[in-house]
Order: structure tokens, then sequence, then C-alpha cells
């Protein structure tokens, strides 16, 4: 019996000794899926100061070389820890190498240089598609164990960087921007900063430009203009307490990793930051995104996995995705999967969440020739508040419209022809939404499938949704409701 109670005692210590160690085990434990156990990244216990490489914090001074010359030196010891001091840093690109920590005291500000000549063009993927851009300000590709932590801010200085769309911004704000020299409007109401920007927005496919010769890339690099933290095929990430912030493009981009945490961030542009997104995660597995807020002048928390032929010719899909605990006060959409999904999306949790004025709830959207299926998706205890369009929506007939377009024009698609289901065809299947609350919609809820390729199994249970207009389901099968309560606003 002693015997009994010993190994008792020391398999509990041993049990309560490793939930120590991993504060993250708790968010993969009792999951509708199975998914492994998340850590955060192991960095050497070594650490160097920034200023010990010559850097000066007085927002000036440009210190890319003495970023570099930090982060050579704590790889050739095998990494560690790169201490940022209060001040703010003024600096050209910075690449992250395996087993290091960028860690940002309190009162540090990184503050990205607003010049493209310090950034050069790379391969890399945009709006889910193959292509070139400017290397991110924060950067990293094949590496593991790396981390971004503190008390600090990131800032891409995205003003210099972002068109802006004058019904997004003040008369006073518009009136700067044409003021700009060597910026233009160029068509009514919409500004970009620079004749070569305006030379790659001609032809583009959302945002990928069609350059071809290394001279029209180079003439349209403002019009490359990167997401301001990229994080490629990269292992055992952690991104803890950091506020990123007024990013050029999307915010935060992993895309092909792995093992990541995300956790106690604020990300945040402002609202009318074209292509604002807060945080794309983009064919990758095995996340969890916990305790973080999200402020964004596009989508807020979106799942991605390419887009298209380069999408499904990619063939990763981004899986095995927790979120919890995290707030969005706006953007496009408080948590979205898509519209590029081609590689697929499957075992989603969001949960203990609420979504603050944004323009869509949960929004899922793709689009006939997009490909991929997504699957598994659980959504638990959402609390949502003046949501300007839909509660929920899944929409397999996204147009690229925006939000205002959509309340203006519309958005009436064919939902009745059928076309050939082939490799091109979404497919969305298993969708739990239970124990969610929106006070204050334009509508209900929107399932939109396909007519050849139904939206395939929706369990809604205990739903109560105040708007202005009722739940629309087309196209879709397999729909089982349980205590869903929707009062029309009067």
């Amino acid at each position: 019996m002693k015997k009994l109670f010993l190994t008792i005692v020391v398999a509990l210590a041993v049990s309560m000794g490793a939930q120590a160690d991993n504060p993250y085990k708790k968010f993969t434990e009792k999951l509708p899926f199975a998914m492994p156990e998340v850590s955060a990244p192991v960095i050497p216990d070594y650490q160097v100061k920034l200023t010990d490489f010559g850097a000066v914090g007085d927002g000036i001074t440009l210190n890319t070389e003495a970023f570099a010359k930090a982060i050579d030196a704590l790889s050739k010891r095998g990494g560690g820890k790169l201490v940022v001091p209060q001040g703010v840093w003024h600096t050209g690109p910075i690449v992250l190498k395996s087993n290091i920590e960028l860690n940002l005291k309190a009162g540090a500000v990184i503050l990205f240089a607003a010049d493209e000549s310090l950034y050069p063009i790379i391969e890399t993927s945009f709006e889910g598609l193959d292509t070139r851009r400017l290397q991110s300000p924060i950067y990293a590709k094949g590496a593991t164990n790396i981390a971004i932590t503190g008390k600090g801010v990131i800032d891409g200085n995205g003003q210099y960087w972002r068109p802006v769309k004058k019904e997004k911004v003040t008369a006073k704000h518009w009136k700067s921007l044409l003021a700009i020299p060597g910026s233009q409007e160029l068509k009514p109401g919409y500004w970009v900063p620079s004749a070569g920007y305006a030379q790659g927005e001609k032809g583009a496919n959302m945002n990928v430009p069609n350059a071809q010769t290394a001279e029209e890339w180079n003439a349209i690099k403002r019009f490359l203009r990167p997401v301001m933290i990229s994080l490629v095929q990269c292992k055992n990430v952690m991104l803890k307490g950091v506020i990123f912030q007024n990013s050029p493009a999307w915010n935060l981009h992993p895309l092909m990793s792995e093992n990541i945490i995300i956790d106690q961030v604020l990300v945040r542009n402002p609202s009318y930051a074209q292509n604002g997104d807060a945080l794309d995660l983009e064919s990758c597995k095995n996340v969890l995104i916990v305790n973080s807020r999200f402020d964004a002048g596009d989508d807020g928390i979106c799942i991605k996995s390419g887009k298209d032929a380069d999408g499904r010719r990619r063939g990763i899909p981004c899986e095995n995705v927790v979120v919890d605990g995290c707030t969005v006060f706006a953007g496009h959409g408080g948590f979205v999967v898509g519209s590029e999904m081609s590689g697929g999306v499957k075992n989603i949790l969001v949960e203990n969440c609420q979504f603050l004025g944004t323009d869509v709830g949960l929004r899922f959207k793709s689009t006939r020739g997009r490909g991929g299926i997504v699957e598994n998706i659980y959504i638990n205890k959402v609390s949502m508040t003046d949501i300007k369009t839909d509660a929920i929506t899944f929409n397999m007939y996204y147009g690229g419209k925006s939000v205002a377009e959509m309340l203006e024009d519309g958005d009436n698609p064919d939902n009745v022809t059928k076309a050939p289901v082939t490799e091109e065809t979404p497919i969305f299947r298993n969708i739990d939404i239970k124990d969610c609350v929106c006070n204050g919609a334009g509508r209900a809820m929107e399932f939109n499938g396909l007519p050849e390729m139904p939206i395939d199994g929706i369990t809604l249970e205990n739903l109560t949704i105040l708007a202005k207009k009722d739940a629309v389901f087309t196209n879709c099968k397999n729909i089982k409701k349980k205590n869903v309560n929707i009062t029309l606003q009067k």
C-alpha cells in the first residue's frame, strides 16, 4: 500500500512538473481534434545588449549594422537573447537566426526606416501567390527556436508605404496626403505614395504585380511594400508581450511554419490601413494564438493556405490552430478563413473571444477557382457587439469587395447555376458553432454555398443574436439547430 501511495505521489509530481514546465499544455488538452502539445522555443541562457555593438537609440541613427552584428555574435555562440533597451532604434531590416530571442525592454521602440533602398527584393508569397516583395523588416527563413518578446514596440513606419482611400480618412488627412511631394491620386479618391507605386498598381492581381525583368521590379519597389514580420519555414516560434504596429502591409505573417505561440501581444494598424491585416497565419500547423489583442485596418485573425493554382501546388494546409482569449477591436473580420485557402484549412478551435465593432464577426470566404477543403471548424463562447454586416458568414462567392461596397451595391451572386466540380471547387464541411452571443449586427448569419458543392454539416447550438436581418441559408445541407435565438431589431 505504501509503495502504491509513493507511486501515485511521484506520478502526480511528474505530471505537475510537466505542467509547470509547459504552461501552454492546457490549450491542447480536451480538443475536438488531435493536436500535439505546443511548447515555447528553447533559447540558450546567454545575452548581449544592442548597445554593445555601437547602436544608438536616438531615433535618428541607423542601426541596421548593429542589429546584424549582434545577431551574428549570438549565432556564433549558439544563440541567446538580444536585449533592446529603452530608446527609439531606427533601423533597416533585421534577419533573425536560429536559437535567438529579440527581447524589447519597456520603453524600447524599434522603428523601421522609411527607405525602400534598404530592403532587397526577395522571392516570397503574398496574397497567396508566389511572387517577389521587399524583404520584411523582421525576417527569418528556416530558423528553429526564435522569439520576439518583451514590453516594447515594433513599428513598421507603414504610412510611408501604404495607399489610402479618401473615404477612410478625414478631409484634413486627405489634404495632407495630396501635399506630399511625388505622391499622386491614381484615381479619384485613391492616393498612392509615389509614381513607382502607381506603376506597380497598374495590371496587378490583388497587389501582386506583373513585372518580369529586374529593371521592372526595381522600378516599382515602393509598390512591393512588405509584410512587417515574415517567418518562413520556421519551427518553434514565440511572439509574446510586444506591440506590433503600423505595418507596411500585413502585420504578422507566419508562413509554412510550425509550433508557434502568439501570446499577450497587441497588433494594431490605423483603421484606414490598406491590406493592414493584423495576423495572417498561412500554411502553418500546431499554433496557439492566446490572450492577445488585435485592432486592424483589414482582417483581424486570418487563416490562409495559398491561392488558386499556387496554393494547390504548395499543398500545405493550415491545421491544428487554437485561438483562445483574444479580442479584436476593429477590422474587416474578427476571425477569418480565406479567401486564400487553396491548400486547405482544418482542425481549428476558436473560443473565449470577443469581437467589438468589426465589419464581420466570424468570416469564412472563398470562391470558385480556389479549390481546397475547409473542415473541422469549432467555434465556442464568442461574444460580439456592433458588427456592421454579418455576425457569421460563410460566403463561397467572395469577389474582393469591401464591406462599404457590399453595403452599397449588395452581394447577390448567381447561386443557382451549377458549375462543374473540379480541383478548383472549394469544399467547406463540418462546421460547429456553439454558445455565442451577438448584440447588434446587420444580419444574423449568411451561409452561401455553391450549388454544385453545398456547405455540408453545420451545427448551430445556443446562439443568441440581435440583428437587423435574419439568417440566410443557401446551398447548405445537414444543418442542425438547437436553441438558436435571433431577435430582429426594429
